[in-house]
C-alpha cells in the first residue's frame, strides 16, 4: 500500500529507527542539522509536542520529493503541570527522576506525516506510573545508562523501566519515542 512513497524518517533517534523498522516498512533516516525545537509559550501541554513535530516536518518542505513521506516525532513528559524535557546534566537527570518517582505522569508523542500534498499531525498519550524510587537506583541508573538524551531523563527499555514502572496505560512503544500502532493505522489512511 505504501510501495509508491519513498518514506523518510526524519529522526537520530535509535529508538525510533527501530521500532518503525518494526512495522517492516522500507525506510530511510534522513536528518538535517540544527532544526530548533522551541514552541510558544501560550501553547497547551500536550499540543507542544505536535508542533515540535511539525515544525520539523516543515524544515523538509522544500527538498522533497514528489512521492516523499516524512515522518517527524517529538515527545515530552509531563508532570502535574511541568514539561520534562531532556536534562541539562547529570544532576538534572536525578531531580527529574526523583519528581518522577513514586509518581504517574504522561508521556505525550507528537507525530507528523507530511507528503508535498497533505500533512497529518496527531499526539498519543501514555500514562506511566514508578514506583518510589531510591537515592541509590537513581544514581545507578543515571551513571550507568547516562539518560541525557531522553525526555524525562529514562528510557522505558532500560534498567530503570525494568525495576521501576509499575503500570503502564497506553503504547508502550509511546514510551520509547514512537506510537507505531498510531503510526501503521494513519499511513493505511495515506
Amino acid at each position: 500500500m505504501l510501495e509508491n512513497y519513498h518514506i523518510i524518517l526524519a529522526s537520530n533517534s535509535p529508538r525510533r529507527r527501530e521500532l518503525l523498522g518494526g512495522l517492516d516498512i522500507d525506510f530511510e533516516v534522513k536528518v538535517l542539522p540544527d532544526i530548533e525545537e522551541n514552541y510558544p509559550g501560550d501553547l497547551d501541554i500536550p499540543e507542544i509536542p505536535v508542533f515540535i513535530a511539525s515544525e520539523k516536518a516543515a524544515a523538509y518542505k522544500d527538498l522533497m520529493a514528489d512521492n516523499d513521506l516524512i515522518i517527524t516525532a517529538d515527545t515530552v513528559v509531563v508532570l502535574g503541570h511541568e514539561v520534562l524535557g531532556k536534562p541539562a546534566n547529570l544532576d538534572d537527570a536525578r531531580r527529574m527522576l526523583r519528581e518522577l518517582s513514586g509518581q504517574t505522569h504522561q508521556v505525550i508523542t507528537g507525530v507528523c506525516l507530511m507528503t508535498r500534498q497533505r500533512q497529518r499531525s496527531f499526539a498519543v498519550t501514555t500514562d506511566v506510573t514508578f514506583k518510589t524510587l531510591s537515592d541509590e537506583e537513581i544514581d545507578y541508573y543515571v551513571e550507568k545508562y547516562q539518560p541525557l538524551d531522553k525526555a524525562g531523563a529514562y528510557g522505558i527499555q532500560e534498567w530503570i523501566g525494568y525495576i521501576g514502572v509499575t503500570s503502564l496505560s497506553g503504547s508502550y512503544f509511546n514510551v520509547m519515542g514512537l506510537p507505531v500502532q498510531r503510526i501503521y493505522n494513519e499511513l493505511l489512511k495515506f
